[in-house]
């Protein structure tokens, strides 16, 4: 018998075209594949009116923090003991009345918590809850309250 010495061939997976079977794999998905368009939120918006509604003061309660923890509700100077009783008697007319909370750029951002979480506890100091706080920036201040002539 003749003595064969079989060659150890090495076992090797050709890789040289893997990355042209990604690439034409990646663009048969892209091609075939369903995109979900989101549309975005639904709302509905006003319709066009040239004519601006008329706002009355009298359809909120504006509290105003100013510098050094000074608080006016509805232009009068109030202590914080008596916010709570003043809004109280106002949300037994209108339940919905919103609180506009807006605040002098230089009081503390501190004053200005305060009075929030003094608002927050209405339900249970009061007993009446506000259904609506608002605190605007500082050019929705300079729009709304010109309207009023509030400074």
């Amino acid at each position: 018998m003749l003595n064969v010495k079989k060659k150890d061939i090495e076992s090797e997976i050709f890789t040289g075209s893997m990355a042209d079977i990604s690439f034409l794999l990646i663009i048969y998905f892209m091609v075939t594949s369903v995109f979900s368009a989101t549309r975005g939120l639904d709302f509905q918006l006003p319709e066009d009116s040239t004519t601006t509604p008329e706002i009355k003061r009298e359809d909120s309660i504006d509290v105003h923090v100013q510098q050094g923890g000074v608080v006016f509700v509805d232009g009068k100077e109030m202590a914080l003991e008596q916010i709570l009783p003043y809004i109280a008697e106002k949300l037994k007319q209108n339940p919905d009345k919103p609180v506009i909370l807006r605040t002098d750029p230089e009081a503390t951002y501190g004053d200005m918590i305060r009075v929030f979480d003094l608002l927050r506890q209405a339900p249970d100091k009061i007993g009446v809850e506000i259904k609506t706080i608002s605190i605007p920036t500082q050019r929705e201040i300079q729009n709304i309250w010109e309207l009023f002539g509030v400074q």
